[in-house]
């Protein structure tokens, strides 16, 4: 049954959501919207979670990780409306941020915690391996190649090459939810699971459906009071003398909080696969629907829009996408390979902050 607490704070907090946007809010206000979008990223887990064991996976993960990203390229496109000039990186930054976050730190702590319950966390080495492929790959044609282009100067594609990587992005996403969600489904189910929740009986259709409301609920007050958020925290970021850039990495961290915390939930009963339906599921519907988003926006958008990686991220990229394969494929991960991605999760933190 549906906690009132789950069902109160998403509600209530369009009430500082509406108050607050576009203000420069007080400190004793800045620290009740704190509060409230801690409690909405906790509701939004929790509906999450109904929505999931109403539909199953991997159609569970799909939803949360596919409201997050439509919801955070709403966001961006708003932020490059009002930002001019001075955003033309925001989407880079932002994505690459989410890969790091989903492809280390959730991955890294998912496979953490799936070995210390088991001593090995298992998984389907064939749909694992096929969600990073596709990250792979995408990340690929949307923030490396542009630094490699040689139709407009720096780091950017021209209007064509925009174009085919917007429409590969769309193909690849397309067909990776097909292959998730029906052809292949088997290969994303958690392995060895044998919690008391997956033998339950699952929610009715009319509690799933208001808990999806709720859920869009949630992340609607996760993404917005975030924004509100956001100009306290570049205050403290440029206070603590970190770079600019850190300020969006905070920003994903919290606008990913819901699918961090339902990753590490189902972790801890032994259902590491559905953490990394989440994690690679994130990571892919963060490229492959915010380009297209972006391509799109920049019809009536003034400004460049700079996609291409500097070579310490492309580095970092790299890393982990040769980490990622050594990990999926036996389909087994020991306390190590939960270790080593957070390693690098770290090193991505620290340099940013510290570049």
């Amino acid at each position: 049954m549906t906690a009132r607490w789950t069902v109160a704070v998403p509600l209530l907090a369009l009430i500082p959501l509406a108050l607050t946007w576009g203000t420069d809010p007080a400190p004793a206000v800045v620290v009740v919207v704190g509060l409230f979008l801690a409690g909405s990223v906790l509701a939004a887990v929790h509906h999450a979670e109904v929505v999931a064991h109403r539909v199953g996976e991997p159609l569970g993960s799909l939803v949360l990780a596919v409201a997050v990203t439509v919801i955070e390229v709403a966001l961006i496109v708003t932020l490059m409306v009002s930002g001019g000039s001075e955003t033309a990186t925001l989407a880079r930054d932002t994505v690459f941020a989410a890969v790091m976050i989903t492809c280390n730190g959730i991955v890294g702590i998912s496979l953490l915690l799936g070995a210390l319950r088991r001593r090995v966390a298992t998984f389907n080495a064939e749909g694992a391996g096929t969600a990073l492929a596709t990250v792979s790959t995408l990340a690929t044609l949307c923030l490396v190649l542009p630094t490699f282009t040689t139709s407009r100067p720096g780091p950017e594609f021209s209007t064509a090459q925009l174009t085919f990587a917007a429409i590969s992005s769309l193909v690849l996403y397309g067909s990776f939810v097909f292959v998730q969600t029906i052809r292949h489904r088997d290969y994303f189910l958690p392995v060895g699971s044998h919690s008391d929740e997956e033998h339950a009986a699952p929610p009715a259709n009319r509690a799933a459906l208001i808990s999806l409301g709720l859920l869009l609920v949630a992340l609607v007050d996760v993404v917005g009071l975030a924004k509100t958020e956001s100009k306290p925290i570049e205050d403290a970021v440029e206070s603590a003398g970190f770079p600019h850039s850190a300020v969006g990495v905070v920003i994903a961290l919290l606008v990913l909080l819901p699918e961090t915390l339902a990753a590490v939930r189902a972790a801890r009963r032994d259902r590491v696969q559905t953490s990394l339906n989440l994690a690679f599921g994130s990571a892919i519907a963060s490229i492959g629907l915010t380009i297209p988003a972006i391509a799109l926006a920049t019809i009536w958008l003034d400004g460049p829009l700079i996609l291409g990686l500097g070579s310490k991220e492309t580095v970092l990229l790299a890393i982990t996408i040769v980490v990622g394969a050594l990990t999926v494929v036996p389909g087994r991960a020991t306390l190590q390979e939960g270790v080593v991605h957070l390693v690098l999760f770290g090193a991505f933190l620290f340099l940013a902050a510290s570049p």
